[in-house]
């Protein structure tokens, strides 16, 4: 039998894996249904942080290039984003995850 001294047992410490809590990106795509006003209204009332300026913004940009990125970030906010301008009525591309 033998004797172990006091701290020299050895000790396994379990390995840590920060995992990253995966993103989203918000984009609303162009359509004939919603106006100029409906979009940057639906945009200032749903994104937090969005003003008017940054909305007219996005609007042209939907308009022009038939889509645009209007927030990115965590994925449970994303997808609550994406829920809430979809019931806007807007016309919502699939959640990309990043």
């Amino acid at each position: 039998m033998t004797m172990a001294t006091p701290g020299t047992a050895s000790v396994l410490q379990p390995e840590r894996t920060t995992l990253r809590y995966p993103n989203a990106r918000v984009i609303v795509l162009n359509d004939d249904v919603n106006t100029f006003e409906h979009v940057v209204e639906c945009l200032c009332k749903i994104i937090p942080g969005m003003n008017s300026d940054r909305a007219w913004t996005l609007a042209h940009q939907i308009d022009e290039e038939g889509a645009a990125e209007v927030w990115a970030g965590p994925l449970e906010p994303a997808e609550l984003y994406h829920q809430q301008l979809s019931s806007e009525g807007l016309t919502m591309a699939p959640l990309e995850r990043n």
